[in-house]
This record gives structure tokens, C-alpha cells and sequence, in this order.
């Protein structure tokens, strides 16, 4: 009797090991479709993908040098909808609303649009159906941030593009400008994002610009409008510049400030010293600094800079394996706006 306990003991702690064991492989390893990606995917069929790609980002940047934060936009907005596979691309036809016309994308920068599209069709030259659109917004988006002095981090490559693009999918699953930072931590939550990586992704508006409409509220909205009509969270020099500046804003919708004012064509941690002045443009920004879950990291990045660029490159190499299409599950588009068939 006693050594068949003993024996069914055996059994359990062996069982209960092998589960542990899988649980602990299961949280340390990268998802099955993102483990199927590998810097060097294309080194046989396409050895040149990644070079061609920064060729054409670098003469798009120094044409326009609105591409980078627009084409960092495009690239997180693709992502956070259905994973990173191109579907915010897509074009919108008789039969189908696309991604990319969705109320919230409507205000997506064409820079962005147009580098990916510019890169693709260099790529078809040199090597016609192997590389996605999904892999060339993920290599453009990286050697945007680091031509803008950002951090250099490693791109993963294999993705597919995605079969379907829908506007109705969109809605949920971006955050907003007006949201509080609970609404905020559970929309990054649901991607599997970490508080910390969240505040470090918010970083990206170190870089970029806001239309009016996103922040009028904080500006003309506050104490039954009339001069102090400001959020008192906000910096009451940048207020009054404010309301000057986006005055017409209803009649006009493409007026739009710069995110971080202060150095705005440069990708550094200024957008977090400028939350600690009343400086952030956006609700969602400023809220930062005042809820304790949060405004401890935005003074780690405040403070040092190399924190807030390891993170950032960190939360960014995550952010571009989310929720890829691998092997039959996408295609390689021809064209980046229209489906193969």
C-alpha cells in the first residue's frame, strides 16, 4: 500500500513539475507565429530587402521630413488592429471599407502611405513577390526613429500580409486622446503590454504633431470658456499660444501642432521633461504625470534618457512581432493597397 502511494505521489509531483515546467517554456517563449520570424529571413531570395528599404526612407526623410512620425503612426495603428500585417494599407472599394477610413485613421499621414508604397515598388524591381508590406512598414518605421536620433533596435522579418481589412474592426482597439490612464493601461493590457512599456510607447510623441480637434477640449473648454477656459493641468504660456493657434480649427481641420514643442523633429525623452512643465499636448499625454501608476516611469525617462531609449526599443521590437500572419495565414502583396486576388 505504502509504495503504490508513493508511487501515485511520483506521478503527481512528476505531472505537476511537466506542467510548471510548460507553463514557465510557454511565458518565455515568443508566440508560435513570431518565433517563425528571423532577422536574416530574406538573406537567399531578397539580400538586398533591408538595404533597399533605408535607401528610400532616407531621400523620402530628407524631402519630407514629416515621414517619420507619420510613417511611426501608420506602423502602430497597423499593429494594434488584427496585429502587424499590413491591413491598415489596404484601400477601400466598392464592396469593402478598409482599415485605413475608419474615422481615427482619416487623419493618418499620406508620408506614411507613400514611403511604404515607394519602398515596395523598388523591392518588386529588384525582387518581384518575396518581400510583404507588413515587413517593409516594420524596417521603414525603424530607420525613421533612428535617423531622428532615436534608438536602433533588431526587426524580425517574415510577416505576411493580412487576407482582410475592415473599418468596423478598428473601433475599441486604438487608445484615444481623451482617455483616462485605467482605459489607457487596459487597452495595452489587452495587446499583453506592460504598464512601463506602455508609458515608454507613449515616447513616440517626442516626435510628430496633433490636429486641434484632439485637444480642443483642454484648451476652450475648461471654467465656462472665457480666458481661463484652459485645463489647469496645462502650462498657461502654451495655453494662450494654443488657443491663437488652433482659433479657425472647426472651419479648418488640418490645423495641427507639434506633440512636443520643444524639439520637435528630434526623438529624445523631451516629451517626458515637458509633461513635468504642464507641456503635453494631448489628455492622455499630461495624465501621465499625475497618476501614480504611471508618473514614476515618466520621471525615470525624464531623467535619463537611456532608460526611456532601451524601453522604447524594447516595447518596439514586441509591438512589431504582435500579432503577425506567418506561413499560410497572409500573403505577400503585389501591391501594398490592394489584395493579390
Amino acid at each position: 500500500m505504502a509504495s503504490h502511494l508513493q508511487h501515485r505521489a511520483h506521478s503527481i509531483s512528476s505531472a505537476l513539475l511537466a506542467a510548471v515546467l510548460a507553463v514557465a517554456v510557454a511565458l518565455s517563449l515568443p508566440a508560435p507565429s513570431a518565433a517563425k520570424l528571423t532577422p536574416n529571413y530574406y538573406q537567399k531570395k531578397c539580400p538586398q530587402a533591408a538595404e533597399i528599404v533605408t535607401q528610400v526612407v532616407t531621400s523620402k526623410q530628407i524631402a519630407n521630413p514629416t515621414t517619420a512620425a507619420g510613417t511611426l503612426r501608420l506602423f502602430f495603428h497597423d499593429c494594434f488592429v488584427g496585429g502587424c500585417d499590413a491591413s491598415v494599407l489596404i484601400s477601400t472599394n466598392a464592396f469593402n471599407r478598409a482599415e485605413r477610413d475608419a474615422d481615427i485613421n482619416l487623419s493618418l499621414s499620406g508620408d506614411g502611405f507613400d514611403v511604404v508604397v515607394r519602398a515596395k515598388t523598388q523591392l518588386e524591381i529588384e525582387c518581384p513577390g518575396i518581400v510583404s508590406c507588413s515587413d517593409v512598414l516594420a524596417l521603414a518605421t525603424r530607420d525613421l526613429v533612428t535617423m531622428l536620433g532615436g534608438p536602433f533596435y533588431p526587426v524580425r522579418l517574415g510577416r505576411k500580409d493580412a487576407f482582410t481589412s475592415k473599418a468596423d474592426t478598428v473601433e475599441g482597439n486604438l487608445p484615444l486622446p481623451n482617455m483616462t490612464v485605467s482605459q489607457m493601461i487596459s487597452s495595452f493590457a489587452a495587446k499583453g503590454f506592460t504598464v512601463q512599456e506602455m508609458v515608454a510607447l507613449s515616447g513616440a510623441h517626442t516626435v510628430g504633431f496633433s490636429h486641434c480637434k484632439e485637444f480642443a477640449h483642454r484648451i476652450y473648454n475648461y471654467n465656462n470658456g472665457g480666458q481661463n477656459a484652459f485645463d489647469p493641468s496645462m502650462n498657461p504660456k502654451l495655453a494662450e499660444a494654443l488657443q491663437k493657434a488652433c482659433a479657425n480649427y472647426i472651419n479648418d481641420e488640418t490645423i495641427a501642432t507639434f506633440n512636443d514643442i520643444m524639439t520637435p523633429g528630434k526623438f529624445d525623452n523631451m516629451y517626458f521633461r515637458n509633461l513635468a512643465m504642464g507641456l503635453g499636448l494631448l489628455a492622455s499625454d499630461q495624465i501621465l504625470m499625475s497618476d501614480p501608476r504611471t508618473r514614476s516611469f515618466v520621471q525615470l525617462y525624464a531623467a535619463n534618457n537611456t532608460a526611456f531609449f532601451n524601453d522604447f526599443a524594447h516595447a518596439m521590437e514586441k509591438l512589431s512581432v504582435y500579432g503577425v500572419k506567418t506561413g499560410r495565414k497572409g500573403e505577400v502583396r503585389r501591391r501594398c493597397d490592394n489584395f493579390n486576388n
